[in-house]
């Protein structure tokens, strides 16, 4: 939060992840973001960001996209502007998403693979997956926005056995 009390204000999500070994399929990993209404925060999403889309209103969006990890840091971002998000707008759920081109693969069998979340220079969530080694998808962070209309972030690390698509539909609910 802002010394301000405002809450959060311009947040990246930051993906990597080796190659594949050489002889094998690429590797494809993908940074997620579902949008929920205020008046339904664990209903169907608003709208979802990937790779090849962002928010219609430009709030949130890819700046780095990988479609095959490269071993070079992180290699796929995701920016998140909360400042600018419209109210009618209350949760946000962010996940990664492992594509199964060329047979099926968790987290457990990548290698330094790891998500970080910032806003500015203050580090929000760092984690390498183990907790969520034999998924195929994650959910890694929520951001919720508060009833002055301030956003906060909250750890979300929660497994899920699914194809990106099926993901994207399951990624917000409520499951404990």
């Amino acid at each position: 939060m802002h010394a301000d009390g405002a809450g959060l204000g311009k947040v990246e999500v930051r993906l990597k992840w080796d190659p594949s070994p050489y002889g094998e399929p690429a590797r494809h990993l993908d940074i997620i973001a579902a949008t929920y209404p205020a008046a339904d925060p664990y209903g169907r999403p608003e709208y979802v960001v990937y790779h090849e889309n962002r928010a219609p209103d430009g709030t949130i969006n890819m700046t780095r996209h990988s479609e095959n990890g490269l071993g070079l840091g992180y290699v796929e971002v995701l920016q998140l502007e909360f400042e600018r998000m419209v109210s009618a707008y209350g949760r946000v759920v962010v996940g990664v998403a492992i594509h199964q081109d060329g047979g099926p693969r968790t987290f457990g069998d990548l290698t330094h693979c790891g998500v970080l979340v910032v806003e500015g220079y203050r580090r929000l969530l760092a984690d390498d997956f183990a907790g969520v080694a034999d998924a195929t998808a994650a959910t890694i962070a929520e951001f919720t926005r508060d009833g002055t209309g301030a956003w906060h972030f909250g750890e979300l690390i929660r497994g899920f056995d699914s194809s990106p698509t099926g993901f994207m539909a399951e990624m917000g609910s409520v499951r404990r």
